[in-house]
């Protein structure tokens, strides 16, 4: 299976979170693969770029080596649209980068490993796992 990181995923690994970690190497051992949706790459690096975490940044690259960063494409671009609208017309609307994460996870097939339920959990088609 590859396991989409969500940005909270990612920031716990970075932080070296005892289960967390644990729980993802697991996963390798397991043969699962992982892959950064293009949007949480933009949402951890912007982090640690403002906040001048020049060790976590060299930290984070060296992460990205191992874990390729995904692209994004016209489908996704369509999915998050319709995803929004759908969201909009519910009154149920979350952040725009919550939605591209879904649309690029729907759009090919991964599973979203994640901490915030609550708000990936209105995108009915979108898989999702916690492991906290």
């Amino acid at each position: 299976m590859i396991f989409a990181l969500d940005t909270n995923i990612i920031s716990y690994i970075l932080n070296k979170d005892v289960e967390i970690v644990k729980r993802y190497h697991k996963e390798i051992r397991e043969g699962n693969k992982f892959i950064i949706p293009p949007i949480a790459f933009y949402e951890v690096k912007r982090g640690l770029l403002a906040k001048g975490l020049k060790t976590k940044q060299q930290v984070f690259d060296d992460f990205c080596q191992y874990i390729p960063v995904g692209d994004f494409s016209f489908p996704i671009l369509l999915k998050a649209a319709e995803i929004h609208a759908l969201l909009q017309q519910q009154g149920n609307l979350i952040e725009d980068g919550d939605i591209f994460i879904a649309a690029y996870c729907i759009i090919n097939g991964f599973a979203l490993v994640t901490n915030n339920i609550r708000h990936f959990e209105r995108i009915n088609e979108l898989k999702l796992i916690n492991w906290i």
